[in-house]
């Protein structure tokens, strides 16, 4: 398949995307995919859909001084839309050196990721950020929030960098702030709010712009056991709301229960990959 060759990108090289009519966005920068479907409980679609995100013969290796590290090796993995993934495993599994090759931020060495028919491994950088601007949405377990902005500002700076004017995209920042239950911290900034806090800001800002997936690393790994069950609750009722496709990296086995998918790394290779029960 040509949109797993990994050399640069350079204009016109992927026939395969030229021709298929759903990698291509539309005049407003939506990808132009299926018509949406009522998703089922669990994430699932029918099997002619095309999946949200698609991975084939992912490989990914790091030169260390004289040694050549392989993090990824030989991952295949389609995840349906509307699905919440849960990729899990312990430090060094590889998970989040997978996560990065989802999101585009790092190149492969061999293979290719598609989300939603776009092949992002061939993306160049301005054509990577402006794809994740449009479309993917991030929730940091260190919450990336910028200091020097409130919370409103915060939540709405994703949109501002769609165009959205100020006054509309303040507006959508605070109805969502309020949807996290931080109506009453509107205006402050980071230092002053919990790290629990903080995180309901992420969460406002990853979904704000209601993007077609987010990827989740670790996103309650700073917080205490009762605001990690409050923090996977809202990224799950989230997701369900909008048919969104959640990845979610994690170690922990409680987080992980709230996927529809638990896909396991040991080594840099997929090792088991179950459905759960709903």
């Amino acid at each position: 398949m040509a949109w797993l060759a990994s050399p640069p990108p350079t204009a016109n090289t992927d026939a395969s995307i030229a021709s298929d009519a759903s990698a291509v966005p539309d005049a407003s920068g939506a990808l132009a995919t299926p018509a949406p479907r009522t998703a089922r409980h669990n994430g699932t679609h029918p099997a002619s859909e095309r999946p949200m995100i698609e991975v084939r013969n992912l490989r990914k290796e790091y030169v260390m001084g004289t040694e050549r590290v392989i993090a990824l090796d030989r991952i295949n993995l389609d995840i349906a839309r509307g699905q919440i993934c849960c990729i899990y495993g312990e430090s060094g599994s590889g998970k989040s050196t997978l996560l990065n090759q989802l999101a585009g931020m790092e190149r492969p060495t061999r293979g290719g990721v598609r989300i939603g028919g776009i092949v992002v491994s061939r993306l160049d950088e301005r054509e990577l950020a402006e794809f994740r601007q449009k479309h993917i949405g991030f929730v940091f377990q260190s919450y990336n929030l910028l200091p020097g902005l409130n919370a409103v500002e915060n939540v709405a700076m994703p949109l501002m960098f769609r165009g959205v004017p100020r006054e509309e995209r303040e507006a959508r920042a605070r109805a969502m702030l309020r949807r996290v239950g931080l109506g009453k911290s509107l205006n402050h900034y980071p230092s002053q709010m919990s790290g629990g806090q903080q995180q309901r800001v992420g969460i406002a800002r990853a979904f704000v712009t209601r993007p077609q997936v987010v990827f989740a690393d670790e996103p309650t790994g700073n917080l205490d056991s009762k605001t990690k069950v409050d923090i996977m609750d809202m990224i799950r009722d989230f997701a369900r709301e909008n048919g969104q496709t959640i990845v979610l990296v994690t170690h922990d086995d409680h987080m992980a229960a709230y996927a529809d998918r638990i896909v396991t790394l040991l080594d840099g290779r997929i090792v088991h990959d179950t459905e759960q029960d709903r």
